[in-house]
């Protein structure tokens, strides 16, 4: 599915940040990234994706330059902004702005800096880069661009806001005018704290939401899976804010609010990816996985115990979000064997949580059972290489990754019932060659323990079983899971919102 070649509408997508860009942008490319999470990867995914489709997409993106200057080679004695000016038809626009001269990191940790480098951000590419683009549509990601739909409102450019975090800020209009954005032309359109009688009786005391004055003003919106736009239209997660919630659901009332699922980096592919010591791909998942296994083990000093049933832990150690609270009580009695080679857990990961489960491997002597180490992206492939499961009790999860980029290489999710999880995972049924993962409902203990179970089970079962419906999972996950998939979502809105058929 591609765009009709004489119509090609002009994208401008703006983001906060970006993993990489696609390789279409020429050498530049291999020495930029600016990523301080999954939004990085999804924006870089769909990039590639949309430039694959050859679609006129532009990039608006921070010029972070002490973070994007030190992965240049010191021999090329030039700036990537220098790159990237001297390329013929650049379609990467740095906006440069003092604040992000000396940034070391996408995002500061004062949260009032983060909206001031917004405001930047935001006000550089209403007073620069969209003039020079002229874009026929503008995809926002995030609160750092909360305030564009409103101006593109009033410039009559249609706009997509999409929402990948739930956090959101406020600023007075005042604040917003004293750094450099005049939002006379498009105040009528923000969303205030209270309903606002004028601009200048709320100018200095009403205060603008940024998250809910881009979903409010955006022609359309979405989220990273239908399952949470819809918890969140319902009320399911008690922290989101009110506003977000009631503007969301205006939206889907309206039919401007859709789910579209994330994709993997095209980069988790077994086949293919360098850090494992054995690539494979579905039809010899066996040995290529047996192999990665022992090589795991002998790296973080493991049991060498290759029909062990090996965990993978892939997501951040914290409780708010990602359910660790729910595998410590489990930990100790998960590892012991019963006759069998006892499971093992990996993690790879790093988190508020991470030092006490360290010291809970510590003090139980379990440390040729339990990895526990320090995210690492090499680490983390070869994990996924040589995992039989994914562990995913997640409170909640706009999208997630992990239970996607573990069924392509055949290590099954087992996993929390809620947001994209649900949407990307069903209940596997080896009698039925259906599902690929193991799904609680309850968020508690005890039913991930049932979870897991449950996966340990399938472990079990004969070898020809199990084989066939790895092979069959690994098969339907590469083919639903990938960049193409999520682009064709997001070429779909374009063209509704253009009102321009797609040619298939």
């Amino acid at each position: 599915m591609s765009f009709h070649a004489k119509t090609h509408p002009r994208i401008l997508m703006i983001a906060p940040e970006i993993t990489y860009l696609p390789p279409q942008v020429g050498g530049v490319a291999r020495y930029f990234g600016a990523k301080a999470g999954g939004l990085a990867d999804v924006v870089a995914g769909l990039m590639k994706a949309l430039f694959d489709q050859g679609a006129d997409v532009h990039l608006a993106i921070p010029y972070y330059q002490p973070l994007l200057e030190n992965r240049l080679p010191r021999f090329l004695k030039t700036s990537i902004a220098d790159l990237l000016e001297a390329m013929e038809d650049n379609r990467i626009h740095l906006v440069d702005h003092g604040r992000f001269t000396h940034l070391k990191s996408v995002y500061s940790s004062d949260g009032l800096e983060n909206t001031k480098l917004s405001l930047a951000f935001q006000r550089e590419v209403i007073q620069k880069v969209a003039p020079q683009v002229e874009p026929d549509l503008i995809h926002c990601h995030d609160w750092m661009t909360g305030l564009l739909p409103a101006w593109a409102r009033a410039a009559s450019i249609p706009s997509l806001f999409t929402l990948h975090n739930i956090h959101t800020v406020k600023s007075t209009l005042a604040f917003i005018e004293d750094h450099g954005i005049d939002p006379r032309k498009f105040w009528n359109h923000l969303y205030y704290q209270r309903m606002p009688d004028g601009y200048e009786e709320s100018r200095g005391t009403n205060p603008v939401e940024y998250m809910t004055s881009g979903i409010m003003a955006a022609d359309y919106v979405n989220t990273v899976s239908e399952t949470f736009l819809n918890e969140i239209v319902h009320k399911v997660h008690g922290f989101v804010e009110t506003t977000i919630q009631e503007q969301l659901a205006h939206k889907q009332r309206q039919g401007r609010a859709v789910g579209i699922l994330n994709a993997p980096d095209p980069a988790y592919a077994p086949a293919t990816d360098a850090c494992l010591f054995r690539r494979y791909g579905p039809a010899d998942h066996v040995g290529g996985k047996r192999v990665n296994k022992q090589m795991l083990q002998t790296t973080l000093a493991l049991r060498q115990e290759p029909d062990a049933p090996l965990f993978f832990w892939p997501s951040r150690l914290d409780s708010l979000q990602k359910g660790s609270q729910l595998l410590a009580p489990l930990l100790v009695n998960l590892v012991r064997g019963n006759g069998r080679p006892g499971p093992q857990v990996v993690f790879v990961a790093d988190g508020d949580q991470k030092d006490a489960f360290k010291d809970l491997v510590h003090d139980n002597s379990l440390e040729d059972q339990v990895a526990v180490c320090d995210f690492d992206e090499h680490l983390s492939h070869l994990a996924y290489g040589a995992a039989d499961f994914v562990l995913m009790p997640s409170r909640f999860e706009p999208c997630g990754l992990p239970q996607m980029i573990g069924a392509i290489y055949g290590a099954l999710p087992v996993a929390h019932r809620t947001g994209g999880i649900c949407d990307t995972v069903a209940a596997l049924k080896p009698e039925k060659d259906a599902g690929n993962g193991f799904l609680f409902d309850v968020h508690d203990a005890e039913a991930f323990s049932g979870a897991i179970r449950e996966a340990l089970t399938f472990f079990h079962l004969p070898d020809h079983v199990k084989r066939f419906q790895i092979e069959r999972i690994m098969k339907a996950s590469a083919a639903q899971f990938n960049g193409e998939t999520m682009a064709r979502g997001y070429v779909e809105l374009y063209e509704t919102m253009l009102g321009r058929a797609v040619v298939h």
